[in-house]
């Protein structure tokens, strides 16, 4: 149980009773601005003198939301008009203006007025030519969401999910835009037709598209950061179960490492390590909430995701900025008839780069070695005699996947609605491992009057999974192949009737059937907000959001007998009950105009969030084994493990303001400047407020005249960013000293009599603040060839200062936890970053395709920490006291590897003997042949701690994707590559070695058995000596290079698809992970763990290739 220490410390928060306010005055806020709009709609102030009747009219539009739609012929040849009024009504203003020169009018949809002249008896000048067709690509694939306006007007509407449009046009020589991202815009005459069939061609020319960016959208060539984005269908055309694995591969500088475990969240990096302490992944902003990660999401309702790399346009988000954001879209209803959408898969997923181990035979002879070694006599005398039990094989599987959603979309011009189901099933490799998740979403809009629009997007998801012990893959690597699973009898194998050590006494088999863990998560998330366009360049937008959420773990041990050393006389039932609930209210006002060559935006903004975070962990013994009744109350011994519901509920609240100025004169040169301040529970009052500034400037350099006459450039950007992002990513109660209580407590120099106290967890100095991220980018981005060829080039330099540190002090200080936590450390991330695409057709257009590559290139080194020289050393997956084999020091990278260095192999004891330093004394005395031989580095006449070198970097130089696209005729094809280099991993399962058990083949085949047998790996005696500190030989390459994905689709033909009313029918079949390519002797080199904890390979779930079969169907 947790008591704070010290009563003052208020850790409730500080803004909460402003969110209280602000959740209970939301629809007030509303109404109010309603009531507003309402009044600025029924009275005006005007002066007009001697006025042009367009200006003046124009003059009303500026001041009110009022619009007129009239011909030119209406208003020509009127003479001037004077008028002078304070607050009149709007129609008495018409009837003074137009009215008295023979115009009449008519108000529809409460502002827009249409005017006719008098005596015109035709019903209206509303458009009255319907035009209607459809959008497709040079493939003959329909583009849902193609913007189709009125060239000249704010009218439009937006293609379905078809690809079908219909829009109302004033004339017949109207002119209609066609734009979508990621095609050039095309202009289309109507020419008095009523049907227009339109093809769109790709294009490279990204610097044309519309980017999400923090509070809002802009156009690429307006962006004066780094912003990628990335179309949902990109993520959602993958059969992957996490939406951030599909950017793996995709994104210059990101980092994602997938695990193998069914359900698990990929570990994402931006531009290197941000955060050393708390989480390291970036900030998710899901319509405006913001989550930590966003497993719930079903990859098909995702319409965009933009991922926020520099800080200028990530200090908009200032306090969870240092990692990174990722800002995703979801899919939204259009005005548009309802079309229903499936899209849905069926896929075996199936093990690759197994890892081969030594079989009956070959392990018992290795064990007849070892005890060779120890000077006894073989175990096993004729080790050919036993069989074999593959391990991997019998535990391991191919499973099943599959994943299927349905969609409901369209609208009106009043409101729109989009409605999903999904759900994925996802066995895992392991027998018994599976997940499942269910969700739904729901989003409407509504258009209440021109000025006024509403919405809301509720999700809700359900996770169930039954879980496998986190020991079994190391159970699976070091179990002895020589014990069978079952006896001949049904009972199981037991290592004990073969004469192992203790560190191998397991069976596989028993772990996986005893072990009993079921989980469940609920979640519902969602955001209401209301936009108010106003006095014409303003827009009030108020939104409010929450992320509720429940995770249930059941775990019970049963009582059972298998195996001498498996087995348990009192069963167990543990319980895991943990509540999360999350709000954030937000308030911005922008104001948005442009004039002559000038363009401003201006965004002001207020926040406020609120976290709590409830667990319990309670058991009881005794409990029945019955799948129905495991309940506590049925059990003895009940018992609240840690509480944190009543004593210590984990709080954190936040208060935010920000503003943010964009600026460019005549769309060549730009400007943004940011602010944002933020306040947080989760640091001592006097450090709670942390400012984060950002500037960033552009230079179009095609807008330039002297630029005029090339042809090589359709767009040249030249830009650059400084700023300052924050991280929030720390425990709730880093500011506040918390203490265990210990009910029974051996005092030193007492009796030995027990007695109650406490211990300090973490000491935390009050002066602990905020760890900035600052950043520098320099980019030039460039479209060329006819906007055939887009490419990024960009330069960062990404430093955090004062980062949130963990440094190991003396136990005689008193805390459990034996850190100490504060401000320790500044490092830094700097790179380069290059992105290429090249989108063209061939064959007369008959072939469409696309190629991108990117790569990123990072160096990450600790600037200076608060031990000076002195290393922070971690022992991450070793054994023995002190055995660190990670270390974090001034001027190298985070958590790199150290140990001893490797120079060969003893061939024998002679050989030992002669190993001697510069004074003849021998190294290594204790060495036996066949040990590993270790250099002494700083010639002191020992190998020691003071001979660890660097062995490798956890942190990858380099990150690369290369992806590819064809579309020929219906068929369509995709190849996406992907790899790391410059990286290192410590195989860490090789290295834990106590005793008997089993070995790779790869071991069994290069092991020393011999003088001259080898003389890179050493003897099966691994536990013996010098072998089982951290050294070189556990040191291995970690970079690989991998098919992605490979798939291969076909579109059905309209005149089929249409006999069965079926808009849209693609089958395709589809290849994920097929291919990989690395040197590491593990199952696979993705290894992802903490900043400095990262690249140590124990316990990681493997990897799998999943080949799928799929269709996508639009009615």
């Amino acid at each position: 149980m947790k008591k704070r220490e010290n009563d003052a410390a208020d850790f409730r928060l500080f803004c909460l009773p402003e969110l209280r306010r602000v959740k209970l005055t939301f629809l007030f806020i509303l109404l109010a601005f309603m009531q507003v709009s309402a009044r600025s709609q029924e009275k005006i102030t005007v002066n007009f003198q001697s006025a042009d009747l367009k200006k003046a009219l124009a003059v009303i539009e500026r001041k009110s939301d009022y619009h007129f739609l009239y011909n030119e012929s209406v208003i020509a040849n009127k003479p001037k008009v004077d008028l002078n009024v304070k607050d009149a009504e709007i129609t008495a203003v018409l009837d003074k203006i137009l009215v008295a020169n023979g115009i009449s009018y008519r108000i529809l949809n409460s502002n827009l007025i249409v005017l006719k002249a008098i005596g015109d008896d035709s019903k209206t000048v509303i458009p009255d030519i319907r035009v209607s067709g459809k959008v497709t690509g040079t493939n003959g694939v329909a583009l849902a969401g193609v913007s189709v306006t009125i060239k000249g007007s704010a009218t439009g509407t937006v293609t379905d999910d078809a690809g079908n449009y219909a829009i109302s046009v004033p004339e017949e020589n109207s002119v209609l835009v066609f734009s979508y991202v990621g095609y050039t815009t095309q202009e289309v005459n109507v020419g008095g037709r009523t049907t227009i069939n339109v093809s769109l061609v790709a294009s490279a020319n990204q610097l044309d598209q519309v980017v999400v960016v923090g509070y809002g959208t802009q156009r690429k060539v307006d962006v004066t950061g780094t912003v990628t984005q990335i179309r949902g269908e990109e993520v959602s055309r993958q059969p992957v179960m996490n939406p951030i694995s599909g950017l793996q591969g995709r994104v210059a500088g990101v980092q994602i490492t997938n695990s193998g475990a069914p359900g698990a969240s990929p570990q994402i990096r931006i531009r290197g390590v941000g955060t050393v302490y708390g989480n390291a992944n970036p900030l998710y902003v899901v319509d405006g909430v913001w989550y930590d990660d966003i497993s719930f999401l079903n990859p098909a309702d995702i319409e965009t995701m933009s991922i926020l790399k520099d800080a200028s346009s990530e200090a908009i988000y200032g306090i969870r900025a240092a990692n990174g954001v990722v800002l995703v879209t979801t899919r939204k209803g259009r005005n548009a008839k309802p079309v229903v959408n499936y899209n849905g898969y069926v896929g075996n997923q199936v093990v690759t780069n197994e890892v081969k181990m030594a079989n009956g035979p070959q392990y018992a002879q290795m064990v007849n070695e070892l005890d060779a070694i120890g000077g006894i006599a073989g175990r096993y005398k004729d080790p050919n005699s036993y069989g074999t039990t593959d391990w991997y094989h019998r535990i391991l599987r191919d499973a099943l996947t599959t994943n299927h959603q349905v969609s409901v979309s369209g609208g009106s011009e009043r409101s729109t609605y989009n409605f999903s189901l999904g759900y994925l099933m996802q066995d895992g490799i392991v027998e018994k491992n599976r997940f499942d998740r269910y969700t739904a979403k729901l989003q409407n809009d509504f258009q209440v009057f021109t000025p006024l629009k509403l919405g809301y997007v509720i999700t809700g998801s359900m996770n169930k999974s039954t879980d496998i012990p986190g020991s079994i893959f190391h159970q699976l690597y070091a179990s002895v192949p020589i014990v069978p699973v079952y006896y001949a009898d049904g009972t199981y194998g037991d290592p004990n009737d073969f004469n192992v050590t203790s560190s191998a006494n397991f069976n596989p088999q028993v772990t996986l059937d005893f072990f009993n863990q079921k989980s469940k998560n609920y979640r519902l998330t969602g955001t209401m907000y209301a936009d108010l366009k106003f006095a014409k360049y303003f827009t009030f937008h108020t939104s409010i959001g929450g992320d509720f959420g429940q995770n249930e773990a059941r775990n019970y041990n049963p009582v059972y007998a298998a195996t001498l050393a498996q087995r348990n006389s009192i069963s167990k039932l543990t319980l895991t009950d943990a509540k999360t609930r999350n709000w954030i209210l937000e308030n911005t006002l922008t104001y948005d105009n442009r004039f002559g060559d000038h363009n401003v935006r201006v965004l002001v903004g207020q926040g406020a969030q609120s976290y709590k975070f409830d667990q319990t962990i309670s058991s009881a013994d005794n409990v029945p084994n019955n799948s129905d009744a495991h309940y506590l109350s049925l059990g003895t011994n009940w018992n609240v493990i840690d509480s944190r519901v009543n004593e210590f509920p984990l709080y954190d609240n936040v208060a935010s303001y920000f503003g943010r100025v964009n600026y460019s004169f005549q769309n060549k040169y730009l400007l943004t400047a940011t602010l944002r301040a933020d306040g947080s529970s989760k640091f001592a009052k006097e450090n709670r407020w942390g400012y984060f500034p950002s500037v960033g400037v552009g230079w179009v350099i095609t807008e330039e005249k002297f630029m005029n006459g090339q042809s090589i450039f359709n767009n040249l950007k030249l830009r650059g960013s400084w700023g300052q992002v924050g991280n929030r990513s720390v425990p709730a109660n880093l500011s506040v000293r918390t203490v265990t209580q210990i009910p029974q407590f051996i005092y030193v120099g007492g009796n030995g009599t027990t007695a109650p106290g406490a211990n300090i967890n973490t000491i935390v100095p009050p002066t602990t603040y905020w760890e900035k991220g600052v950043g520098t980018d320099i980019g030039l981005e460039a479209s060329l060839l006819k906007n055939k060829l887009y490419t990024e080039i960009v330069f960062y330099n990404k430093k955090t200062v004062k980062g949130i540190f963990a440094i190991p002090i003396l136990g005689s200080l008193g805390t459990s936890g034996g850190t100490i936590i504060g401000n320790q450390a500044t490092y830094q991330n700097r790179g380069f970053e290059i992105a290429l695409n090249w989108k063209d057709n061939a064959l007369n257009k008959k072939l469409s395709y696309s190629l991108s590559g990117n790569l990123g290139i990072n160096n990450n080194k600790v600037l200076n920490v608060s031990t000076g020289t002195n290393p922070i050393y971690q022992a991450v997956g070793t054994t023995g006291s002190n055995n660190f084999n990670t270390r974090t020091i001034q001027g190298q990278p985070i958590g790199q590897f150290v140990g001893l260095k490797v120079i060969g192999v003893f061939q024998s004891a002679a050989e030992v003997q002669n190993y001697v330093s510069k004074n003849g004394t021998v190294l290594m005395p204790n060495a036996r042949a066949g040990d590993l031989k270790m250099a002494d580095i700083n010639e002191d006449g020992v190998i020691d701690d003071k001979d660890r070198v660097v062995l490798g970097n956890p942190n990858p130089k380099y990150t690369y994707g290369f992806n590819t696209s064809f579309t020929y005729g219906q068929f369509d094809l995709s190849l996406d590559f992907q790899g790391i280099a410059g990286v290192d991993i410590y195989n860490a399962n090789l290295a834990l070695r106590f005793g008997t058990e089993n070995f790779t083949e790869d071991f069994y085949k290069n092991r020393w058995h011999g003088q001259g047998t080898s003389t890179l790996y050493p003897s099966v005696y691994l536990a013996g000596g010098q072998n089982p500190r951290a050294n070189s030989f556990y040191v291995e390459d970690g970079s690989y290079f991998r098919v992605r994905n490979a798939q291969l689709g076909y579109t059905l033909s309209r005149s089929i698809t249409e006999r069965w009313r079926i808009n849209k029918l693609r089958v395709f079949a589809n290849a994920q992970n097929p291919l990989n390519f690395f040197k590491y002797r593990g199952f696979t080199p993705e290894v992802g763990s903490s900043p400095t904890r990262a690249g140590v390979d124990v316990d990681v779930y493997p990897l799998y290739a999943t080949y799928n079969f799929g269709v996508n169907l639009t009615f």
